[in-house]
């Protein structure tokens, strides 16, 4: 769903932070290029696409011609803007090249030149490991990836327990790899710290931004990020390889899965890193609260009601210590409930962390990218979901 920002002299970890030298933006008035809601791409975008897939692909692509090369916007992506990009139906392939792939280009992004090999790096490996799609392109402004006959899910059905039940063994499966980037879990407090010092030096001009920015400023997030960590801190949570990115529209149900209990894949790995447990598992759960399959303004509905149950974490909890029983075998039923327990206090404690997150990002959101969305409304419902879970949390 969400872009990715670069730091344009030093990544921490595998987090992708922002420019220290400033924002790079687009003028809040300069947004004619509505990139969520247009139906087919421009011309420009189109040539680019055309050279990118004639370079980077084998076999027919290499006697494609422009006027063959065919085209269409995919909906879905917040920030990164996708295109499906194919070979005409008269056109068969030679050698072993897709028929279609699928172009990603970076939205509002600041794409520092380490940071880009590193995810490249990370998204080659996972799907070495088919735990991904395949890497067929890399390059400054985007990627070429294989296209994957498929839907994204719809935020409704991460509560169905069967899909609930893949979701937690795919997360169970991406937290006991072993990835080779920097192993300390600096960065979610390093990212927001970043993102928070960007957030005060930003300035609207939109009556309506501003309006809206007062309020969050209001907020006093310095002070809450604080609090916030000192929380943490005295909240244990295991260091994983995190995915960090958990929601509905990175979560692709197959058309056609090798197995019934193999029907989703896990996708777009910008934001994974070395992280604290807790982050993933409350990160996902918080995304059961919002819907970003909305055509009109702010392009969200969020709903508290619909974070998980007790029962429902604890259904998401007991898959994935089961996909990962041989670290758990030794303890009674005493020790089980115990530990679940303690799990239970990490993850919504660590929710708090998704909010404030992705409330920061969105601010900044608000001011450099050019897609149609309520990026404010949308920092705005989620820091006030941070402060009444906080309430219910009694912390």
């Amino acid at each position: 769903m969400k872009t990715k920002f670069s730091n344009s002299t030093e990544t921490t970890g595998m987090g992708l932070l922002i420019a220290q030298n400033g924002l790079r933006v687009q003028h809040e008035e300069a947004t004619d290029y509505k990139a969520g809601k247009q139906d087919e791409p421009d011309q420009q975008t189109k040539h680019k696409a055309y050279l990118w897939c004639k370079e980077f692909l084998r076999g027919a692509w290499k006697t494609l011609t422009e006027e063959e090369f065919q085209i269409s916007i995919i909906r879905g992506g917040l920030s990164n803007l996708l295109f499906l990009c194919s070979l005409p139906d008269t056109k068969s392939c030679v050698e072993d090249e897709p028929h279609c792939i699928l172009l990603r280009l970076y939205g509002a992004i600041l794409q520092g030149t380490e940071a880009m090999v590193l995810e490249s790096v990370m998204f080659a490996i996972l799907a070495e490991r088919s735990l991904g799609p395949k890497l067929y392109g890399i390059f400054p402004q985007g990627r070429l990836e294989q296209f994957i006959a498929s839907r994204k899910l719809e935020t409704r059905e991460l509560a169905i327990p069967s899909i609930s039940t893949e979701i937690a063994k795919k997360m169970a499966t991406f937290h006991r790899m072993t990835m080779p980037f920097n192993k300390e879990p600096k960065w979610l407090f390093c990212t927001m710290e970043k993102y928070l010092q960007q957030v005060m030096r930003i300035n609207f001009t939109k009556e309506s931004h501003i309006g809206a920015f007062h309020k969050l400023l209001s907020y006093n997030l310095p002070q809450e990020i604080a609090k916030l960590r000192s929380l943490l801190q005295a909240t244990p949570s295991p260091i994983v390889f995190c995915h960090n990115d958990c929601q509905e529209g990175n979560l692709l149900l197959l058309d056609n899965p090798e197995n019934s209990d193999n029907k989703l894949m896990l996708i777009d790995f910008e934001y994974s890193s070395y992280n604290f447990r807790g982050f993933d598992f409350g990160n996902h759960f918080c995304e059961w609260m919002y819907d970003y399959n909305c055509d009109e303004y702010p392009f969200f509905i969020a709903d508290i009601k619909k974070y998980p149950t007790k029962m429902q974490q604890l259904h998401f909890i007991r898959v994935y210590n089961a996909e990962l029983q041989n670290a758990f075998e030794v303890l009674d039923e005493k020790q089980i409930a115990k530990m679940e327990e303690q799990m239970l206090e990490e993850i919504n404690r660590y929710a708090l962390a998704s909010h404030f997150f992705w409330g920061l990002w969105s601010i900044i959101q608000a001011r450099i990218s050019t897609i149609e969305f309520g990026y404010l409304e949308y920092a705005i419902a989620r820091f006030e979901t941070y402060f009444e879970q906080k309430r219910q949390l009694g912390v």
